[in-house]
């Protein structure tokens, strides 16, 4: 994939070049994972670029931080600002957009309170998540990894920590030759994936993980449940047990950085024919139309960089 590189990023409050974007040694976020972060799309439209849900993932962020007792220094308008600042600065027709909270230099211990809180925002190229799978379909195993119970970590906050979890999970995939890992959760029901949330289909009817599964509650994931709805399908939110994916007629990942990537392998089971299902490639459609604004009903989920 390659390292990102682009010429600005945004670090509390002004524009710094790429190469002098830096932290100290002795960052809190370095040691601890005191950290939380956003991934967004920006993407190419008729009317130049457009970030999508920009409002949604600075609210997640805000959100997050708010679950580690972080105050943010700046506000959610002066974040967005700054997001397509950094959009601009770097003449990004399509991009992703990384912004990060994280304690900083001061105290060292556990204890994060007393630590200063900074905030940076990046921006880079980035294509398919998961490669050619996006198009072909992904070859998936259950990790061996289960998600942390709900009375263990927060995992509805999009944490920098809580991402040691999703390492362990995505290097048991890849040398197994896998293209990505699914979790299950402390009870042994279908969490998510290693970095998106997922999906089912049976009978025409969608099925995907509730909040309670331990998932991160993807903005993807509700733009898609929503744009389901609306074509006429009926998505219900419910336990997956390990056998109700293997016997699925479809299966499909959502968010930010995989998009809706079709999986048409589990643990060497194909799912339903082992192709990418119909529904998937609907909703797949569906989503590239709403994110590139060629379908005006969504219009207003687009933040156009102008």
């Amino acid at each position: 994939m390659g390292a990102p590189r682009s010429k600005w990023i945004w670090m509390d409050g002004e524009l710094v070049s790429w190469e002098n974007a830096k932290v100290h040694v002795m960052t809190h976020a370095l040691h601890y994972g005191s950290a939380v972060f956003e991934g967004i799309r920006c993407y190419k439209t008729d009317e130049g670029a457009a970030i999508f849900r920009l409002k949604e993932h600075i609210d997640r962020l805000f959100f997050s931080a708010s679950i580690y007792r972080m105050k943010i220094p700046f506000t959610k308008e002066e974040i967005m600002r700054a997001c397509i600042e950094v959009v601009k600065a770097n003449e990004f027709e399509e991009c992703y957009i990384r912004p990060l909270v994280y304690r900083g230099y001061g105290e060292m211990g556990v204890n994060p309170l007393n630590v200063p809180v900074k905030v940076a925002i990046m921006a880079w190229e980035w294509g398919a998540y998961l490669g050619k799978a996006q198009e072909v379909g992904a070859r998936v195993i259950i990790s061996t990894w289960v998600r942390p119970a709900p009375n263990m970590l927060p995992m509805m906050a999009k944490v920098s920590g809580h991402y040691t979890n999703s390492q362990l999970a995505k290097i048991e995939a890849v040398e197994k030759g896998a293209d990505e890992a699914i979790l299950l959760d402390h009870r042994g029901y279908i969490s998510e994936g290693s970095g998106e949330n997922i999906f089912i289909v049976k009978d025409e009817v969608i099925y995907t993980p509730p909040t309670y599964a331990s998932i991160l509650v993807g903005i993807t994931r509700d733009s898609v449940m929503r744009i389901a709805r609306d074509l006429g399908y009926t998505v219900m939110e419910k336990d997956i047990t390990r056998t109700e994916l293997y016997n699925a007629d479809e299966a499909f990942f959502t968010g930010t950085a995989a998009e809706v990537t079709p999986i048409v392998e589990v643990d060497g089971i194909k799912i339903g024919d082992g192709m990418p299902g119909p529904i998937t490639r609907k909703l797949q459609k569906a989503f590239w139309e709403v994110v590139h604004g060629k379908n005006k009903k969504y219009i207003g989920w687009l933040t156009f960089v102008r």
